[in-house]
C-alpha cells in the first residue's frame, strides 16, 4: 500500500523535510466496527471482515481513531513531533506508525476536544517520554481550550494534579504541561516552533471542536470533527478568503445523508467546493468507505470539480514543506 504522496510545489530537496503521518482515520468505534465481527450480519460487512483478516499495514479500511502527526523540521536535520489527539487507539498507533517511521518522542500535544475518541489515550503519553520512577522530566506541552481542560480534570485528576497530597505515594504518570488556547481563528499559539491557529467549528449544534491551521509555506487545515462551519473560521481558510489552502483534511463520518455531530460525504464535498483547497483527504470515516472502491467515485468526482479529494489511511505520509 502506498504510504507517501508529495504535496509540495516542487521537489527542492534543500529544504527542511517536514511530513504529516496519518496515525488514524477512523471514527470513534474505529474500523473495524467490533458489532460487525461479533454479530456478524448476512451476508457478513465485507469492509469490516476484510479489515480484520487482512495485516493493516496492507489494508486501507483498517481505521484507528482519528490522529495527525505532524514531523516539523525548522531547519535540515532538525525534527520535532506534534501529535493531535490521543484517542483510545494511541498505544496501537504508536507500536505501529511510530516504529515504522522511526518517531522517538512526543514534542507537543494538540486536542481538539475532549471526546473519548481524541483524549483517552492520554495514559499512554508516559509511553512515549523518558523513564523517571519519580515524574523527575521535563512535560510535555498540552495545548487545549478551556472546556477541555475542565473535562479533563475530572477524567484525569491525576495527570492534573501539580502536586502531591500529604501521604500520598509518588506514581509513574505522564507529565503534562497544560496550556490554554482560545476558541479563536485569530488567536495562535507556537507549539515547538510551528505557529498553530485554533478553527472553532461546531460539533453538534452545542459543542465547539477545534480544528487547526499550520504551516506559511504550505497552508494546512486539520478539521476531524465537525457538523457545521462557523462564518469567520470558514472565510479564513477560504480561497475566497484569500488564505486558500494547499491541503485540508476534513470529516466525514457516512457516506450518504447527514448527522447530527459530523459531517457526512456529501456536506463534506460541498464544503471542499466552497473552500476550494487545492488539495483535500478525507478522515473519520466508518466501516461504510471501502477505500479503494470509494477512491474510484472520489477521483471522478475530482476531475469534474478541478479539486483532488481522496480517502486518507492509517500511514499516509505526506512530505510537506512547512
Amino acid at each position: 500500500m502506498d504510504v507517501a504522496v508529495d504535496v509540495t510545489e516542487n521537489g527542492n530537496h534543500e529544504q527542511p523535510h517536514s511530513a504529516l503521518i496519518f496515525l488514524g482515520t477512523g471514527c470513534s468505534s474505529a474500523v473495524p466496527n467490533a458489532m460487525c465481527l461479533i454479530q456478524p450480519s448476512d451476508p457478513p460487512c465485507k469492509v469490516c471482515f476484510q479489515s480484520f483478516s487482512t495485516p493493516p499495514e496492507r489494508n486501507p479500511n483498517y481505521r484507528c481513531n482519528t490522529s495527525l502527526l505532524i514531523d516539523y523540521s525548522p531547519s535540515v536535520g532538525e525534527h520535532k513531533y506534534i501529535l493531535i489527539d490521543v484517542g483510545k487507539t494511541f498505544r496501537e498507533q504508536v507500536l505501529r506508525w511510530f516504529t515504522f517511521y522511526k518517531i522517538p518522542q512526543v514534542d507537543s500535544i494538540l486536542l481538539t476536544h475532549e471526546h473519548a475518541d481524541a483524549v483517552l489515550g492520554l495514559d499512554d503519553i508516559r509511553a512515549v517520554q523518558p523513564y523517571s520512577p519519580i515524574n523527575d522530566i521535563e512535560p510535555t506541552p498540552i495545548f487545549l481550550n478551556q472546556h477541555a481542560m475542565e473535562s479533563l480534570k475530572v477524567k484525569f485528576p491525576y495527570l492534573v494534579q501539580r502536586t502531591l497530597k500529604a501521604g500520598q505515594e509518588v506514581r509513574r504518570v505522564a507529565q503534562l504541561d497544560w496550556k490554554i488556547i482560545e476558541n479563536d481563528c485569530k488567536s495562535p499559539f507556537v507549539a515547538s516552533g510551528l505557529e498553530i491557529v485554533p478553527l472553532p467549528v461546531m460539533h453538534g449544534e452545542d459543542y465547539i471542536c477545534l480544528g487547526f491551521s499550520f504551516g506559511k509555506n504550505s497552508k494546512v487545515a486539520y478539521i476531524s470533527d465537525i457538523s457545521r462551519f462557523i462564518e469567520e473560521t470558514e472565510l479564513y481558510i477560504s480561497k475566497r478568503g484569500g488564505q486558500q489552502l494547499d491541503l485540508l483534511m476534513i470529516d466525514t463520518l457516512y457516506k450518504n445523508g447527514s448527522h447530527n455531530t459530523h459531517f457526512c460525504l456529501p456536506q463534506t464535498l460541498e464544503a471542499i467546493k466552497r473552500l476550494q483547497p487545492k488539495k483535500a483527504f478525507l478522515i473519520g470515516m466508518t466501516h461504510e468507505f471501502d477505500h479503494h472502491k470509494d477512491n474510484e467515485f472520489l477521483q471522478d468526482w475530482s476531475q469534474r470539480e478541478g479539486i483532488p479529494v481522496q480517502l486518507a489511511h492509517d500511514g499516509l505520509r505526506i512530505p510537506i514543506h512547512l
